[in-house]
């Protein structure tokens, strides 16, 4: 098997760096008006799976909220090329997700901006490998959990009790909440509570008609990879699985919109398996 050849990152990792762009679905992603007249906000949508998502809502009809770090606004500012290239309206929301008044304030900024906020999707997230649990500092396990965790709560609590009936809450999880690697301790554990904090607040959520899912993608190719895992792991990343690579962030995003849409209307408090054939328990 061929070995992915990739210039190492420092964190978070920028698209425009990568010598292997990833596929967002640009050229190949064809919508159907499924999301028209909606409007969703993304986190992590500057970039891998999160612009694909962007992309895709928005060539299915949806103004998109794009929240992501300072440092990636060059990837920000292309992901909302995309969408209004689409003809939808896109509002970028830089800052940093793990403060809940940044939080509080995008949810504001979206009804301010669209009147309305039809889809929340909670994909953003931080991981850093290690081979030992002493190499894990406390302020490093503190801040995966603010970021994959927290905000998700900061954002969902925001937002729900405004978002009307039809709504949708998704929540990005990982393979890694069920066969979890040592190397990613601290990203597997919050992965597993973004399970469990889906299951429980979708039953919350249908109170008022909006459904919470949780789609877990396997490895996927995105500048979150050369910016945090050791050359050898880059080197070989998804060659493991039953494809022998990677997907594409392309390759997520119908999950995104499905989950999104009346199509998947008695679908809440599940978790879509997209691990690339390593099936989920």
């Amino acid at each position: 098997m061929q070995k992915i050849d990739e210039r190492r990152q420092e964190t978070p990792g920028l698209t425009n760096e990568m010598k292997n762009k990833p596929d967002h679905g640009e050229q190949s992603y064809q919508g159907h008006e499924r999301l028209r007249g909606k409007a969703a906000l993304i986190t992590g949508g500057d970039s891998g799976i999160g612009r694909a998502i962007a992309i895709a809502y928005a060539r299915e009809g949806a103004d998109v909220a794009i929240s992501y770090l300072a440092e990636e606004e060059e990837d920000a500012q292309e992901t909302a090329r995309w969408v209004r290239e689409a003809g939808r309206r896109v509002l970028l929301l830089p800052g940093d997700i793990t403060s809940e008044q940044h939080c509080r304030t995008m949810i504001e900024r979206a009804f301010s901006e669209f009147g309305r906020l039809d889809v929340l999707v909670n994909n953003a997230a931080y991981q850093m490998t290690h081979q030992k649990i002493e190499e894990f500092s406390s302020e490093e396990w503190d801040h995966t959990f603010r970021t994959n965790i927290y905000a998700m709560f900061y954002l969902s609590k925001a937002a729900l009790p405004r978002m009307q009936q039809g709504g949708a809450i998704i929540n990005t999880a990982s393979v890694q909440a069920y066969q979890p690697n040592g190397m990613l301790l601290a990203y597997a554990t919050t992965k597993g509570a973004i399970v469990t904090f889906s299951k429980a607040l979708s039953e919350l959520a249908v109170k008022q008609g909006v459904r919470v899912n949780v789609v877990a993608p396997g490895p996927v190719w995105t500048p979150l990879i050369p910016s945090t895992m050791p050359k050898e792991k880059v080197e070989n990343f998804g060659k493991n699985d039953m494809f022998e690579r990677p997907a594409q962030p392309a390759e997520l995003a119908p999950a995104y919109v499905f989950l999104a849409t009346p199509d998947s209307s008695y679908v809440t408090g599940s978790v879509m398996d997209l691990t690339g054939g390593k099936m989920l328990p």
